[in-house]
């Protein structure tokens, strides 16, 4: 094996399907697989003590997800590259992927060709989506865009306090909790969230809550108090 080799690691529950990713990549001089992981933390770990350059994934490791993996890899060591492998073109699963940090995605029944193109295209620097699920991802993205357009727009209509209001609520506070932390009156604080929930156009605080997280939407209230 040349000492240039592309440092591979790969992750997957089953080891046979291991196996088979080893003799596909190492089928091709430029790679060597220098790690396997069974799972989650196990890849996390790896990744660490090996620091690949590329990293296979599969999107459903156990002890968490080929998501979490990507994001603990990514930590441990922030050149690898992750192509995350899943059971079927779901966009859904590709878009997570990439806001992961994950640099390409395939199904696991894609041919090995398929994977060594992929391997080769993240190394590269580049990004690896199967050309079927471009359209999905695009249509994904527009329709994203224009959500979080309707989100600023509903969240432009709150003041300053009630900004800091929905913060309070994301974060779990009840009326005692965000009374106290914005120092009024639990009446005050019922009136608020009745504002927020009537302007954002949603009918709880657990809409409201996730509304703030899906689309950034917290604030810094401390900071906003100073």
């Amino acid at each position: 094996m040349s000492e240039e080799a592309v440092r591979v690691m790969i992750a997957d529950e089953h080891s046979l399907f291991l196996e088979s990713m080893r003799v596909a990549l190492e089928s091709e001089p430029q790679f060597e697989v220098v790690a396997e992981a069974h799972d989650t933390m196990q890849a996390a770990s790896e990744a660490a003590r090996v620091r690949p350059e590329v990293a296979v994934v599969d999107a459903n490791l156990p002890n968490g997800d080929g998501i979490r993996a990507t994001m603990l890899i990514r930590q441990a060591a922030p050149g690898c590259r992750v192509l995350v492998l899943n059971d079927d073109e779901d966009v859904l699963t590709l878009v997570a992927a990439l806001q992961a940090g994950a640099s390409g995605f395939l199904t696991r029944s894609a041919p090995l060709q398929s994977l060594l193109e992929a391997t080769k295209t993240i190394h590269r620097g580049e990004t690896f989506v199967p050309q079927r699920l471009l359209g999905d991802l695009l249509s994904w993205l527009l329709r994203r865009r224009e959500e979080q357009g309707d989100a600023l727009r509903r969240a432009g209509q709150l003041t300053r306090r009630e900004r800091e209001v929905l913060t309070l609520l994301a974060q779990g506070g009840d009326n005692d909790a965000i009374a106290q932390a914005l120092v009024i009156s639990p009446q005050t604080a019922r009136t608020h969230i009745q504002n927020v929930l009537g302007k954002l156009g949603v009918h709880s605080r657990l809409e409201a809550a996730a509304f703030a997280r899906r689309n950034d939407l917290m604030d810094d209230v401390a900071g906003a108090r100073r």
